[in-house]
């Protein structure tokens, strides 16, 4: 963990669903080892979860796991702050498809924490926050490149 409270970085959650019972066949894995190791980010809980056709949720933890399933994450299991509460989980799963498995990551920022240490020395705090969708920001782009080539300028150029 970090040395002090007020030096950590921001903290960021998601759950990613896969389709089936695995939980993308360990090819996440070195992505997510990468990002360790480079100390970009450090790996606060992790908690894997599947739904049976009918509903019935299991749950494990990195060390109930099979190594083929996970490939390199077992190398975060001895950091883990354990964050979410039974309750975060059971409402995470809510999220979850019938049949399908998922796999809860919760990771620090640690590439933002010297930032955030120097906010804090400051005086400020942050008072808002979000993520746009990679999806919208895609999208945003095309519409510029769009407009751009639709310009009365690209047009003359064109003609």
């Amino acid at each position: 963990m970090a040395e002090s409270l007020d030096e950590l970085g921001p903290v960021d959650w998601l759950v990613v669903e896969f389709p089936g019972p695995n939980f993308g066949n360990g090819q996440i894995a070195p992505f997510l080892e990468d990002l360790v190791q480079r100390d970009l980010i450090r790996v606060l809980d992790m908690v894997f979860l599947r739904k049976t056709e009918d509903g019935e949720l299991e749950t494990a933890e990195i060390s109930d796991l099979d190594a083929s399933e996970l490939g390199a994450v077992r190398m975060a299991e001895a950091d883990l702050a354990m964050v979410l509460s039974e309750q975060d989980v059971m409402d995470l799963a809510e999220t979850i498809e019938p049949g399908h498995s998922a796999a809860v990551l919760v990771w620090e920022n640690q590439w933002a924490a010297p930032f955030g240490a120097a906010v804090r020395k400051a005086g400020g705090q942050l008072v808002a926050s979000g993520r746009i969708p990679t999806q919208a920001v895609i999208a945003a782009f095309q519409a510029d490149e769009d407009a751009e080539a639709n310009s009365p300028e690209a047009m003359k150029e064109g003609a």
